[in-house]
């Protein structure tokens, strides 16, 4: 089975526990690619999500021999036989410890921030991660789980060899694999999209699987609650689009994200990014501009008129929509997104207040982007270096107030620790100056963006 990224593998191994629904679970995710694949499955399971911290201790002159693994709380596994045959001292023992727990306890710093992990005691565990190779991390997570007082541990994966459970007979009580396909040479080789989860990524996830009390705690939320948060679907071109919308209290403005993938609302970049655009009392539409047979074929994912046409159809919803219809609209583009973002903006009577571009390609737009008028911001990364080239093309040929940030170390994802939170900055900057003080009813009057 080839899944289309982490996201839908944690759709379709949700559906493998739903059995749990009900019996209160935690779902723990391994950083940092299980956290994705997580997320999903504790939306699934309507259950708290936080990471199980795990690290390797590995006998110093041959690291990846196991000789066992610490967690968080002071929890330290051993393998009394692997450290005895290694002849590994009570010294060496406690260097390779404390390498470990430093970064250990960074990555909790990291991940979790001032938040406490989630009691496990008594608990039904459920412990993810988006595949399973030689198993050795998994299996240190649920001797970590236990040690933390879980009553049952389940180690649930979407992709794993077909011996995996024998080679990992003892460690949990449950064992869940959506696919154990033969050949396995590798996780990776079971996905279309295997790009590497991000740190910032991570974050997002984990506030989005927060329990309401914690998350509505959290200090860089706003103080209100959404006055609407849910998934929407959209009719366009005769088809049902899904997405998901988030108005805050008082919304200064609402920003449409696009992506040429269709994997824009669970995109946990966009997610990072819209919470982000949230806590400054934006309102976010994170939408797919493809059904998911659609995005199958790459040809959709290149068709930026289709793209912006449909753009333009969700921005029309919004306006029948009572708590967006007297908002100023900005879209987000990524990837071919950001040229669909463009085009759409450039549409005689689009009303678009600001475009932001974060590692898009602008490009794609071709002969519109003379034509667009609003505001535009494009964001790339400093290590993207033929993107970047691509937008300073692009940005010769607008004729609107527009500006090219490059974001040092990046790359195209914006996989460098602090680097998607530069971008996400920069975006609410952008919004924040150009949608507030411009509602649509101004704009239907005629009043456009600085050229």
């Amino acid at each position: 089975m080839l899944f289309a990224n982490r996201i839908e593998a944690g759709q379709h191994l949700a559906a493998r526990l739903s059995y749990l629904k009900g019996q209160d679970p935690v779902v723990l995710g391994l950083p940092r690619g299980g956290v994705s694949v997580a997320l999903e499955v504790a939306r699934g399971l309507a259950a708290p999500l936080d990471v199980i911290l795990v690290r390797k201790l590995g006998v110093p002159f041959q690291p990846e021999l196991a000789m066992g693994a610490i967690g968080e709380g002071g929890v330290r596994v051993l393998n009394p036989d692997v450290i005895r045959m290694a002849g590994v001292s009570s010294a060496d023992l406690a260097a390779v410890d404390q390498r470990e727990r430093t970064e250990l306890e960074r990555r909790a710093r990291r991940f979790r921030g001032d938040r406490q992990p989630i009691p496990l005691k008594g608990r039904t565990v459920v412990i993810v991660d988006d595949g399973i190779a030689t198993g050795s991390t998994a299996r240190a997570a649920c001797q970590v789980a236990r040690e933390h007082g879980a009553a049952h541990v389940v180690l649930a994966v979407p992709v794993a060899p077909p011996d995996w459970t024998s080679r990992l007979v003892g460690a949990a009580d449950t064992f869940v694999c959506v696919d154990t396909p033969e050949p396995f040479y590798g996780v990776g080789q079971f996905y279309a999209d295997f790009s590497q989860t991000t740190d910032d990524e991570v974050v997002a996830c984990l506030k989005h699987g927060q329990p309401l009390d914690v998350a509505a705690s959290a200090p860089d939320q706003a103080d209100d609650p959404p006055v609407r948060d849910e998934e929407i679907d959209v009719l366009a071109d005769s088809v049902r689009l899904g997405g998901h919308l988030t108005v805050p209290e008082e919304a200064i403005g609402v920003v449409v994200f696009a992506h040429g993938s269709g994997s824009s609302r669970h995109s946990p970049r966009n997610r990072f990014v819209a919470d982000v655009l949230n806590g400054a009392g934006l309102a976010t539409l994170l939408f797919d501009l493809l059904t998911p047979q659609e995005e199958h074929d790459r040809a959709n994912v290149f068709d930026v008129e289709l793209l912006a046409r449909r753009l333009g159809q969700v921005r029309a919803w919004l306006h029948t929509q009572q708590e967006t219809q007297n908002l100023a609209v900005g879209y987000f583009g990524a990837s071919t997104g950001a040229a669909a973002a463009l085009w759409a903006a450039a549409e005689p009577h689009a009303q678009i207040a600001a475009v932001v571009s974060r590692g898009g390609r602008p490009d794609l737009a071709g002969p519109m982007l003379a034509e667009v008028t609003a505001p535009t911001l494009l964001i790339v990364g400093g290590r993207d270096l033929v993107v970047l080239d691509l937008n300073r093309q692009a940005q010769a040929q607008l004729r609107c107030q527009n500006r090219l940030e490059v974001v040092p170390g990046a790359t195209h994802l914006f996989e460098e620790p602090g680097t998607l939170e530069i971008a996400a900055e920069l975006a609410r900057d952008w919004f924040t100056e150009h949608l507030v003080d411009r509602p649509r009813s101004e704009q239907a009057l005629g009043g456009g963006p600085e050229r």
